[in-house]
């Protein structure tokens, strides 16, 4: 139980210190508003002091400029018929339908300043019922009591001053005011000529008077829902016109980023092929190459009329007298492959040569030379 002290001290120091706040913030408020708007919503301070003196009962009505004396009455007040107000003929010209306190003299009560961890402020009144035997020569029975919170320690501990009369004083307190002690809504001690701000009647014998400034307060209710409602509105629709514009600025970032997404592909399909015609040029022998080997492998005696190059197929037309023997010379060699005649041979009545069609498969530039000897025919190219 000891560890869950702290806890709730800290807990109620928030809410001490939240309620602080929210009246600080109330009273700012209130200070902007006109003076008949602050004395209508000030309406629930008004309160009608009735106090017992040598010489009568002295009636006050306190209001937001202070307490007005309003008439003094000599005690003991003629009785009344049953249910009728005592003091409605007094107060009939001034009006004055406000809630009744009794103010007791300093000298009827005791009082007592305390420390008390922010957990009590909850049920601060229930504590201060243990205390009063500790705190003062009277039993809780014999008393009436109540106390007020002065302030709110940084530590978060309060400091609470505890209000006790003895109830036989207190009852003859009442009894002074006869009929009129049941219309009061309270009890209050006298702290150097002003009321403390406590109240010792019991709740059971308090009276509560009707509230007529309740369709001030309907309206009040009403404006501030509405308020509240556009403001939720207002919000709302701050609210969409945001996500609104982020959304319209996310489309043209994407936008621009799928052209961008669509140029780097471009670029990247360009670079592959070209290294792959790059790489498909490197793979085939060069022209000059494939010709000087040529040269150097026909026999003499042999002509071309047409070399073509198509990917990787070499063709060579032409005649020769020794066109049977040109798939054997030409096999072997370092940039082409299985060479072999197509068609059939056909001698050329005019030079009695016979003409060939020969076809071989070109082969990788790099590929290391077969080891083969010299092919006939020596370096003489074709005539």
């Amino acid at each position: 139980m000891s560890a869950a002290w702290p806890t709730l001290d800290r807990a109620g120091a928030l809410l001490g210190r939240a309620r602080d706040a929210f009246g600080w913030w109330a009273d700012g408020l209130r200070a902007w508003l006109p003076a008949g708007w602050r004395r209508a919503l000030a309406a629930s301070g008004e309160r009608l002091w009735l106090q017992a003196e040598a010489d009568g009962l002295r009636l006050c009505r306190q209001d937001a400029q202070g307490e007005q004396e309003l008439a003094r009455l000599p005690l003991p007040l003629p009785a009344a018929s049953l249910g009728s107000d005592p003091l409605a003929g007094v107060l009939r010209e001034t009006g004055a339908r406000l809630p009744r306190w009794l103010r007791l003299p300093a000298a009827a009560g005791l009082r007592r300043p305390l420390l008390l961890p922010a957990a009590a402020r909850e049920r601060l009144h229930d504590v201060l019922g243990f205390e009063i035997e500790r705190q003062t020569p009277f039993a809780a029975a014999e008393v009436v009591y109540a106390g007020r919170l002065l302030r709110s320690r940084a530590d978060g501990q309060l400091e609470v001053e505890l209000v006790v009369v003895p109830k036989a004083r207190f009852d003859a307190a009442l009894a002074v005011l006869g009929p009129l002690a049941g219309w009061l809504a309270g009890v209050d001690l006298d702290g150097g000529g002003r009321p403390l701000g406590v109240n010792l009647l019991p709740p059971a014998q308090r009276r509560r008077l009707g509230r007529p400034r309740w369709p001030l307060q309907l309206a009040l209710a009403a404006a501030a829902a509405l308020l509240l409602g556009l403001a939720g509105h207002q919000v709302l629709a701050n609210r969409r016109a945001a996500a609104d514009a982020l959304q319209a600025a996310l489309a043209a970032r994407s936008g621009a980023a799928r052209a961008a997404a669509a140029e780097r592909q471009r670029l990247l399909d360009a670079v592959e092929g070209s290294a792959w015609l790059q790489a498909r040029r490197n793979a085939r022998p060069p022209a000059v190459e494939v010709l000087e080997e040529l040269a150097r492998r026909l026999p003499d005696g042999t002509f071309l009329e047409k070399l073509t190059i198509d990917n990787d197929q070499l063709t060579l037309i032409g005649l020769s007298n020794q066109a049977p023997a040109l798939v054997g010379r030409l096999e072997g060699a370092r940039l082409w492959r299985a060479p072999a005649l197509s068609g059939t041979l056909q001698q050329d009545p005019r030079t009695r040569s016979d003409r060939f069609t020969l076809v071989a498969q070109l082969g990788d530039a790099a590929a290391p030379a077969a080891a083969t000897g010299a092919a006939p025919g020596g370096p003489d190219g074709a005539r």
